[in-house]
C-alpha cells in the first residue's frame, strides 16, 4: 500500500457496528480468562481461511516457511488449521463456547471486520497488550489504524486485506476483449453473471451475505455502503431469481476454488488473492464494471486462550515487514504492514514488471485502483437479523 497506505481504503470499512442486546451471551473478557501457560507449554492453535499463509519450501528446497520461522524463533509447536470457510458458520463453532465462558481450543483466528466487531462487543476476545504489540502500533498502515469498531486496535490486528470481485476459468471462458476465440467471453458486469443463459448452472456465490449482496447492489446501481429497505428488497429479489432460474450452482466459501478448476462453474463471486496464488494460469480475477467490495480480515485472541502470550508474539512477528512481504507475496492479498515493497522487489521483482500491473494491484494497490472499491453498509441489529434471515432464505445455508 506504499508506505503509509495512500488513500484510507477501509475508512470506515468497517463502520460502526451495533452493540449486540444478547445478555444471555455477552461476557466480560476480564473475568472470561484462563492462566496464560505460555512459559511452560510452548503450542499454539490458530484457526484460520484456507490457501492464507505461505508454505514450506516456498521460496526454495528446504525454505521454511513464516510459520516454521516462528517456531524456530519462540521455541513453539504451532497447530494451525484453515477451519474458517466462512464467518457466519465458524461463529456456528464457537458461539455456544464462547458465549458460556468455554474455552474454544483455539488460541487465535482470523475473522472478517464485521465479525470481529461482533465478538468485541459481546466481550468474547482478550484485550491486547500494547507493549507486546509494537510493531502494530508502529507499522500499520494508516488506512488500517484505527477502525471505529476498534479505534485503538486493543483487540485486533489485520491478517490481510483484499476485494470481491468475478472470478472465471480461461478454459471454458475467454477474457474480455479476446478476438477469434471460440470461448464465449468472460462476464464482466454482476448482472451478466446472474443472467447469461449461457452461464446457466455454472456460476456460485458467495455465503458471505455482504461480499454476494454488495457486488449485486453494485450490479444495479445501488451503493451497498448506503442502501434502503427498498433497495434491498430489490437486490434480495435479484438473487432469488437467479437462485430459482438455477443460474446459481452453489453458494460457497473458498470450495468455489476446487469447482472452477474442476468446471463445475465457469465463473463466481471471488475473493481476490484466491484467483492469483491459485498456482493455476488459467484461474482469472476481473474488477466488475460497476465496482468491486474491499475488506479486511483480523487476527482475535478468543477468551480462555490458555497461550496468550504466544498469540501476542505471533502477532508481533507477522507485523515485521520482511515477514508480511513473504506472506503478501504468497497469498496475493493486501498487507497492512508498511514497508513491505522493498522486501518484495528484493522477493519477487517480476512483479513490478508493467505486464504485472493488474497483479500488482492486487497487493499495492494504488490510487486508480482504489476508486473502484466498495464498502458494506454497517447494519443494526434488527437489520442484521433481517438481512441475514433473508439471505439464509434464499441460499440455504
Amino acid at each position: 500500500m506504499k508506505g503509509a497506505g495512500g488513500v484510507a481504503f477501509l475508512g470506515a470499512s468497517a463502520a460502526v457496528l451495533p452493540l449486540f442486546s444478547t445478555p444471555d451471551l455477552h461476557q466480560n473478557p476480564a473475568k472470561c480468562t484462563t492462566a496464560d501457560t505460555s512459559a511452560t507449554d510452548k503450542r499454539l492453535v490458530v484457526s484460520n481461511w484456507p490457501a492464507y499463509v505461505d508454505s514450506p519450501g516456498y521460496y526454495g528446497k528446504d525454505a521454511p516457511s513464516t510459520i516454521e520461522l516462528f517456531e524456530q524463533k519462540f521455541g513453539v509447536s504451532v497447530d494451525y488449521t484453515a477451519d474458517v470457510n466462512d464467518n457466519v458458520e465458524f461463529f456456528g463453532k464457537i458461539k455456544n463456547l464462547l458465549g458460556y465462558c468455554a474455552p474454544t481450543g483455539r488460541d487465535m483466528m482470523m475473522l472478517t471486520d464485521w465479525m470481529a466487531a461482533r465478538l468485541i462487543q459481546l466481550g468474547w476476545i482478550q484485550p491486547l497488550d500494547a507493549d507486546a504489540v509494537p510493531n502494530v502500533h508502529s507499522n500499520i498502515i494508516s488506512s488500517l489504524k484505527a477502525p471505529d469498531w476498534d479505534p485503538e486496535r486493543k483487540y485486533s490486528a489485520p491478517w490481510q486485506s483484499g476485494f470481491t470481485g468475478i472470478g472465471y476459468n480461461s478454459k471454458y471462458l475467454a477474457p474480455p476483449g479476446t478476438t477469434g476465440s471460440d470461448l464465449p467471453p468472460a462476464p464482466t458486469t454482476i448482472n451478466e453473471l446472474l443472467t447469461r443463459p449461457d452461464l446457466n448452472g455454472k456460476v456460485a456465490v458467495l455465503t458471505e451475505m455482504r461480499d454476494t449482496m454488495g457486488l449485486i447492489m453494485l450490479g444495479n446501481g445501488m451503493d451497498p455502503a448506503k442502501f434502503t429497505p427498498a433497495d434491498w428488497t430489490k437486490a434480495i429479489g435479484i438473487l432469488k431469481d437467479a437462485k430459482d432460474s438455477g443460474q446459481i450452482r452453489a453458494f460457497e466459501g473458498n470450495e468455489y476454488l476446487n469447482d472452477l478448476s474442476a468446471g463445475n462453474i465457469y465463473a463466481a463471486m471471488v475473493w481476490s488473492g484466491d484467483m492469483a496464488a491459485s498456482g493455476d494460469p488459467h484461474m482469472r480475477y476481473l474488477v466488475p464494471e460497476e465496482g468491486q467490495m474491499i475488506w479486511a480480515d483480523n487476527m482475535l485472541i478468543p477468551n480462555m486462550s490458555p497461550h496468550r502470550t504466544l498469540a501476542e508474539e505471533w502477532i508481533n512477528f507477522y507485523y515485521q515487514p520482511e515477514i508480511a512481504a513473504r506472506l503478501c507475496d504468497y497469498n496475493y492479498y493486501i498487507s497492512p504492514v508498511q514497508g513491505v515493497q522493498s522486501y518484495l522487489e528484493k522477493l519477487d521483482p517480476s512483479l513490478f514488471k508493467a505486464k504485472n500491473k493488474d497483479l500488482l494491484n492486487l497487493i499495492l494497490p494504488d490510487d486508480d485502483y482504489l476508486k473502484q472499491t466498495h464498502l458494506f453498509m454497517a447494519l443494526d441489529e434488527v437489520q442484521i437479523r433481517k438481512y441475514e434471515g433473508d439471505f439464509s432464505d434464499v441460499s440455504g445455508v
